[in-house]
């Protein structure tokens, strides 16, 4: 544990604070006037995206001795939980991780949040909980039918966050996010975990040097080129997108669930072919067999975040999400 933060400015916890999302949503705080402090374990997340002025506790979610100790310390106006394990393929071969991790944990953290009173919650969910949506672009009134793991264990916190909220005076919103991409512009953050199976992570490192080849999984969906086509949205325009939810929330907002995504599509080719436009060559790739859980086809209706939160992308255009991914694995490099 950390020394007990200085009383100045009205505080956020940021739970996975140290990892891809949580990193840039402090950035974003900070910017905004915000005083933050993060609960991370580091699994998946770093030090080095933690950013000076930040209080980091270092430890589980799910440890209510940790939670309780630092709601209690902190007094924050809000909880933005983004710890969270976040792979399809990993969730499918190793579902208890993420029950454990994605349900069981997020309890844990509410029953903290509730026994010390915060009364705003921001939930990082996902468009996963759709499954195969028959409806595109998808409404946030569309069915939830999961097809993996990772989102069947979004659904089932987003159901309890309104159990919850129904029987005390916690509030909430749960951002179903598309394809999260991109790195900061300024190249304070971005992805750092290794092995990863986000494809825009997966082609930047490809674009840097740091793969020889990468392979498309699928090229017999029913779509216009056969890969798989998804709603890319840069990390930065989320960040917003939460700060957005969470001024919506102190402002004493009732409990929500909104799609964060652009409301169009790109598909896998289309990706490597604007990655190959920013470093200015043709980059390697294989067709395999499709991947288990995944989806032909997932792209967002946005309006109501649009209506909602009057938020609206400043990156929308996946050239210039590719050089900020690019750019960032180069940094790495």
């Amino acid at each position: 544990m950390t020394d007990r933060l200085p009383v100045s400015k009205p505080r956020i916890v940021v739970t996975g604070g140290a990892g891809y999302i949580g990193s840039h949503v402090t950035i974003a705080l900070l910017a905004a006037g915000w005083e933050v402090a993060i609960i991370d374990d580091l699994s998946t997340g770093s030090r080095k995206l933690v950013q000076p002025g930040v209080t980091l506790y270092v430890g589980s979610t799910g440890d209510r001795t940790l939670t309780d100790q630092v709601l209690r310390a902190v007094k924050p106006a809000a909880v933005m939980h983004f710890a969270a394990s976040i792979s399809v393929p990993e969730s499918v071969a190793n579902p208890l991780k993420y029950y454990g991790n994605n349900f069981v944990n997020a309890c844990r953290l509410i029953e903290s949040c509730v026994a010390v009173g915060v009364e705003a919650f921001v939930f990082s969910s996902t468009a996963a909980v759709y499954g195969s949506p028959e409806i595109l672009p998808v409404p946030e009134t569309a069915p939830t039918s999961p097809i993996n793991p990772y989102g069947t264990s979004k659904l089932m916190t987003e159901q309890m966050l309104r159990d919850i909220g129904a029987a005390t005076s916690l509030r909430h919103v749960a951002l179903r996010y598309f394809n999260v991409a991109g790195a900061d512009p300024e190249l304070r953050a971005g992805q750092v975990v290794q092995n990863s199976t986000n494809l825009i992570k997966v082609v930047s490192e490809l674009a840097a040097g740091k793969r020889a080849r990468v392979t498309v999984h699928g090229n017999d969906y029913v779509t216009p080129d056969g890969t798989g086509v998804r709603d890319y949205i840069h990390v930065s325009d989320l960040a917003d997108a939460h700060l957005a939810a969470l001024s919506y929330l102190i402002d004493g907002g009732a409990s929500e669930t909104v799609n964060c995504g652009y409301g169009q599509g790109y598909s896998v080719l289309e990706v490597l072919n604007a990655a190959a436009i920013v470093v200015g060559r043709k980059l390697p790739f294989d067709f395999g067999p499709r991947r288990a859980g995944d989806p032909g086809e997932v792209i967002a209706d946005v309006a109501k975040i649009n209506r909602l939160f009057r938020w609206s992308p400043r990156f929308r255009d996946l050239k210039r999400i590719m050089q900020t991914a690019i750019a960032w694995e180069q940094a790495l490099a």
